[in-house]
């Protein structure tokens, strides 16, 4: 489950993983950055237009990556369980991400580059961008990034380029850069030791007016949930949530909803034929003996929580269920190189087009 992105930038990762417990937000951030009023704004512009929009901070800081944002509206299957399982064990899913990393560097593919620096802090890896200006995004297969990959039976996916065209390099990897808008990044870090992520209050509360943090630890803010069911034991910590509110039902079958920002920023989805779901499936895996279910958990190929997406074949009925994962995709605009590898300096680049 984490496999597709646990390369990413310290930051931008923990973005995403907050974001992904506000799955509703997520398909309303996705309709408004892609609808054609704001589709150009950048910079400051698009920061003052994201002011005033209701949204949490995290969902907010992802509008910058619109090439991130919407393979998640089209992947709502795996945004609502990637953020289920943060909210169910954050330290589980932050040793999960540096078990991945730490086997993409055992396996010489993980190193720094012109793109990203990647070092070791108290045992945990860290990733950054080298230019504070630019966060470049890898586009990668985790089959050759993580190779082998140990759990056959229990293939990683695969996100497509999340950027259009990028060439992935012949040690698996591809680059997209973002450019960086500076009021909606850097308040978040990974406190890996810990086990939770650290907040700046004053420009968390600058992005998010209506609701300012009560400490400097994040914390997962219901409110911003809207009536999308909690499962298990997250439902006794942050309320039933026992039925989506039809809005939101509605919502996530494609169909309009009230718009939750105010007058002067509309979405406007549009209807367009039906899409396929964007993230690839694996190849198909074997169908398994007889029994061998029931001693799964004591194999050696039982993948750890949250590596790979578990069987992952339900992702590929029902990743449809946004409005914008039905619209024509809008391309991003990357700066910067879009090819090479996650590796050392110096290392061979190149490689055929993915599809």
């Amino acid at each position: 489950m984490l496999a597709p992105i646990a390369l990413y930038p310290d930051a931008l990762v923990a973005q995403i993983l907050m974001a992904a417990t506000y799955p509703l937000e997520v398909v309303q951030a996705d309709r408004w950055v892609r609808d054609p009023a704001n589709a150009t704004l950048g910079g400051d512009r698009l920061a003052e237009a994201l002011a005033p929009l209701p949204w949490d901070p995290s969902v907010k800081s992802l509008v910058p990556f619109p090439g991130l944002l919407h393979m998640m509206n089209s992947n709502l299957d795996w945004t609502e369980r990637v953020g289920n399982a943060f909210l169910a064990d954050e330290g589980a899913v932050m040793d999960s991400i540096q078990r991945l990393r730490s086997r993409a560097q055992a396996n010489g593919t993980l190193g720094s580059t012109t793109q990203a620096v990647v070092s070791t802090q108290d045992d945990a890896i860290i990733i950054e961008p080298t230019n504070p200006n630019v966060v470049y995004v890898p586009v990668y297969d985790p089959y050759l990034v993580y190779a082998p990959w140990p759990y056959p039976a229990y293939p990683p996916y695969i996100f497509p380029d999340i950027g259009g065209g990028v060439i992935i390099g012949g040690l698996g990897f591809g680059w997209v850069g973002f450019s960086v808008v500076v009021p909606l990044w850097g308040w978040s870090h990974w406190n890996w030791h810990s086990h939770h992520i650290d907040i700046d209050r004053g420009r968390f509360g600058n992005i998010d007016r209506h609701r300012p943090p009560p400490s400097g630890i994040w914390a997962h803010d219901p409110g911003h949930r809207h009536g999308v069911p909690y499962p298990g034991a997250s439902r006794g910590r942050f309320g039933p949530g026992s039925a989506i509110s039809p809005d939101a039902r509605r919502g996530f079958r494609g169909y309009p909803t009230p718009p939750s920002p105010p007058a002067g920023s509309v979405i406007r989805p549009a209807p367009v034929p039906p899409a396929h779901p964007t993230i690839r499936p694996p190849p198909a895996r074997p169908v398994p003996a007889p029994g061998a279910r029931s001693s799964r958990r004591q194999s050696p190929g039982y993948p750890p929580s949250f590596e790979s997406f578990g069987q992952g074949a339900d992702v590929r009925g029902q990743a449809q269920r946004g409005q914008a994962s039905r619209m024509t995709p809008a391309v991003p605009q990357p700066s910067g190189p879009r090819s090479g590898g996650f590796a050392p300096h110096g290392a061979a680049g190149g490689g055929a087009r993915r599809r």
